[in-house]
C-alpha cells in the first residue's frame, strides 16, 4: 500500500499541521508528554502523528514501548480492563520512563469502556501516556477530555496534497495529466491517505492518469458529464437528459443516490438565479427522500430531470 509506504517517519516529515508538529517536537525534546486526544477529520494524520511522536522519542526500537490498539473494534471494558491495563502497569526500561498506547478511534469505545479507561489512566500515569484518536472528540467523556491536551487536526491544504502526489507519482514514475491531478484531490476532499489511495487505483490501470481514468476507477461520474445533462434538462431538451442520465448510470454503474449526490454538488456551480438554486435544492431533497423509502432510482431521476425542465422554462420567462 502507497499509504504505509509514503508514511512519514518522523515528525520533520509530516506535511502541515505546523503549530501541532511544533508542540510534539516541544514534548519530544523533553522526554515527557501528557495524555493526548488527537481529533479532527479521517486522513489528516492523527495516527501518523502518534506513530512519529514515538519514533522520534524511543528511537528506532520504539515499537517495544508502544502498543496500538483501534477502539472501533476492541471497544469493551474487557478489553480496558486486561490488555489496557497489562501493558500500562509494566514499567517501561530505557531513558525515558513510561510507555505509549494509542487508543484509534477511541471516539467508538463504550461509554462503560470510557469510564474504566479513566480510571487506568488515572492510575498508571507514571507508566503510560495515553494517546487517543477520534474523529469526534465529543464523543470521548468529560472527564478522559479534561485529564488529556487537545490537538485539533484540519484538513490538508490543496498544495500540500499536490505536492504529496507529485512527489509519489515521481518516485513510481506515474503520469498524472493536470485535470487528472484535480480529480484525485477533488475526490479526496482533503484527505491524504484516501487521496493517495485513489492514485494507487489510478495508476493500476497502467495507463497515464487523466480526469476519465480517475473517475472511472472511483465509480464516480464525471461532474462535466453531469452538468451537461443538468444543463440540457434546464435548456429545455428532457429526452435528451434522460439518454445522457441513461448513460451515466450504464456507464459508471452507480447508484440513484450517488448522481442525485452529485448533481445536489453541481447546483451551486449553475450560473441561474439564487432562488431557483433554492427551490432545485428542496426538490433534490424531496427526490432524495423517495430514494432512501426504496422508490425506483430511474423514474425518481427523470423526474428529477423533469423539474429542471419546469424550473429552465420559468426561469427564461423571468428574465
Amino acid at each position: 500500500m502507497w499509504t504505509e509506504k509514503y508514511r512519514p517517519r518522523s515528525l520533520d516529515e509530516m506535511i502541515d499541521q505546523e503549530e501541532i508538529v511544533q508542540r510534539l517536537k516541544s514534548f519530544v525534546k523533553e522526554k515527557n508528554i501528557p495524555h493526548c486526544i488527537f481529533a479532527g477529520p479521517p486522513g489528516t494524520g492523527k495516527t501518523t502523528a502518534a506513530l512519529c511522536l514515538a519514533q522520534d522519542l524511543y528511537g528506532p526500537g520504539y515499537q517495544e514501548h508502544l502498543m496500538e490498539l483501534n477502539a472501533s473494534d476492541e471497544r469493551g471494558i474487557n478489553v480496558i480492563r486486561e490488555t489496557v491495563k497489562t501493558f500500562a502497569r509494566t514499567k517501561a526500561m530505557g531513558e525515558v520512563p513510561f510507555k505509549i498506547l494509542i487508543l484509534d478511534e477511541a471516539d467508538n469505545m463504550t461509554s462503560d469502556a470510557q469510564q474504566a479507561l479513566r480510571r487506568t489512566m488515572e492510575r498508571y500515569t507514571e507508566t503510560a501516556r495515553f494517546i487517543l484518536i477520534a474523529n469526534y472528540s465529543s464523543r470521548i467523556i468529560e472527564p478522559i477530555q479534561s485529564r488529556c491536551a487537545p490537538f485539533r487536526f484540519t484538513h490538508l491544504p490543496e498544495d500540500q496534497i499536490r505536492k504529496r502526489i507529485e512527489y509519489i507519482a515521481e518516485q513510481e514514475e506515474v503520469a498524472v495529466t493536470e485535470d487528472g491531478m484535480k480529480a484525485i484531490i477533488d475526490l479526496g476532499g482533503g484527505d491524504l491517505r484516501r487521496t493517495i489511495n485513489i492514485l494507487q487505483t489510478a495508476a493500476s490501470t497502467g495507463k497515464p492518469i487523466d480526469e476519465e481514468t480517475v473517475y472511472s476507477v472511483v465509480g464516480r461520474a464525471n461532474p462535466a458529464d453531469v452538468r451537461e445533462m443538468m444543463l440540457t434538462a434546464l435548456n429545455g431538451d428532457f429526452i435528451k437528459a434522460r439518454e445522457k442520465l441513461r448513460e451515466l448510470l450504464l456507464k459508471y454503474g452507480l447508484a440513484g443516490s450517488d448522481i442525485l449526490g452529485q448533481i445536489h454538488n453541481e447546483v451551486f456551480r449553475l450560473s441561474i438565479p439564487e432562488n431557483w438554486k433554492v427551490r432545485i435544492i428542496e426538490i433534490i431533497g424531496e427526490t432524495d427522500y423517495r430514494l432512501m423509502q426504496g422508490s425506483n432510482e430511474e423514474i425518481q431521476l427523470s423526474a428529477l430531470l423533469a423539474k429542471f425542465v419546469e424550473a429552465g422554462e420559468e426561469i427564461k420567462r423571468e428574465s
